[in-house]
């Protein structure tokens, strides 16, 4: 039987006062809405105890497994307001899949498409005052929908008792400084996933494990870190919590290919069909990091950009390493804002949705 998520009410929400205080100054993740879905299941009987309730804290037993074993998956999308005032999804079907594919590698159970959406349009429609106009900008209501491990068992085994939450966050650029190219750290130090491993789930773990090599980063004055293959160090596969692509002088539009150690990113797959409704070949192949930076050096390589949902495209300057430095440049790419804009564009009602992407809830 399908999810409902029901409404109880939150009794002591925002102001309206208080809402356009948030969205004058929202940052990223920094405020939640009045309200959250949830969502229980259990081994034997399923999914059941859907609603949508006042947002507040889970209280937690020091016990629970997924304080210990990681057992947990999430996913990131956005609502977004159009002149008209009504609220439309981008491709949120594409999220409902991939946190069912994620949930499967973690032995978590699945949520139905049809439930992942209803959870996420009940709490959209019951909070519709938090989704920010956008003003010509890119302000949003981030979406974070994420399942884990509630069993009070220190066993090892797939826990028997999870829950299913969705929380949302008025949000301004993910980048506070706008749409600046930045320096995009190699690490060859650290590695992000491994043939086998959980890099095609978008699991926290995956996250947590980037960490140690983004702050190496930092100091080498870089605000992302790209990742090698683990096996052998040569491909490249993505940044820590974004996918990469590069565009060519003769208008080829190349990403890594997803090999089942790659984030199969929503904004990525986007992006490849709206290059080729402008003109560009897109290619995911292999691609190494010597042909990277070779490719950069002499000019083959004319831009470079890191995609996901929270930032959409971020323009790269130049790539640092230990072996020295590849630049691109210090403005962003023609081709890089052109798809940009198309993506903006489409998410935000101002241009044509020919791909059927838009999902409205209000």
């Amino acid at each position: 039987m399908s999810l409902t998520f029901s409404l109880t009410r939150n009794v002591a929400p925002a102001s309206a006062e208080r809402i356009a205080e948030i969205h004058a100054d929202p940052g990223f993740g920094v405020y939640f809405t009045d309200h959250m879905a949830v969502a229980t299941w259990r081994q034997g009987s399923g999914w059941a105890d859907d609603a949508v309730v006042p947002y507040g804290p889970f209280q937690l037993d020091p016990s629970t497994a997924v304080l210990h074993y990681a057992q947990e998956v999430f996913e990131g999308l956005k609502a977004y307001r159009h002149a008209d005032g009504s609220i439309w999804l981008f491709r949120p079907e594409r999220n409902a899949e991939r946190l069912m594919a994620s949930a499967r590698r973690l032995m978590l159970p699945e949520l139905p498409v049809d439930d992942f959406l209803t959870s996420i349009e009940q709490l959209v429609k019951v909070d519709a005052a938090w989704v920010p106009d956008a003003g010509g900008g890119e302000a949003s209501l981030y979406l974070r929908p994420f399942m884990f491990a509630n069993e009070s068992f220190l066993g090892v085994r797939a826990a028997q008792r999870v829950t299913y939450a969705v929380i949302a966050s008025p949000v301004g650029p993910y980048f506070s400084g706008g749409v600046q190219p930045v320096n995009i750290w190699v690490t060859d130090q650290y590695s992000r996933a491994g043939k086998g491993g959980t890099g095609a789930a978008k699991c926290g773990g995956n996250y947590a494990s980037s960490l140690i090599a983004q702050y190496e980063g930092v100091d080498h004055g870089c605000s992302q870190v790209l990742f090698a293959d683990a096996g052998t160090g040569v491909n490249a596969e993505e940044l820590g919590g974004m996918n990469l692509m590069v565009v060519t002088a003769d208008g080829q539009l190349i990403t890594p290919e997803l090999s089942g150690t790659i984030l199969a990113g929503v904004t990525r797959d986007s992006i490849l069909t709206v290059a080729a409704d402008l003109g560009l070949n897109p290619v995911a192949r292999p691609i190494t990091l010597a042909e990277i930076f070779d490719r950069i050096d002499s000019g083959d390589i004319v831009e470079a950009f890191a995609c996901g949902t929270a930032a959409v495209l971020t323009p790269v300057a130049a790539f640092r390493s230990h072996q020295g430095n590849h630049v691109i440049g210090d403005q962003p790419g023609e081709r890089t804002m052109q798809i940009r804009s198309a993506i903006l564009d489409v998410q935000y009602g101002r241009a044509e949705d020919s791909h059927g992407w838009l999902r409205r809830v209000v």
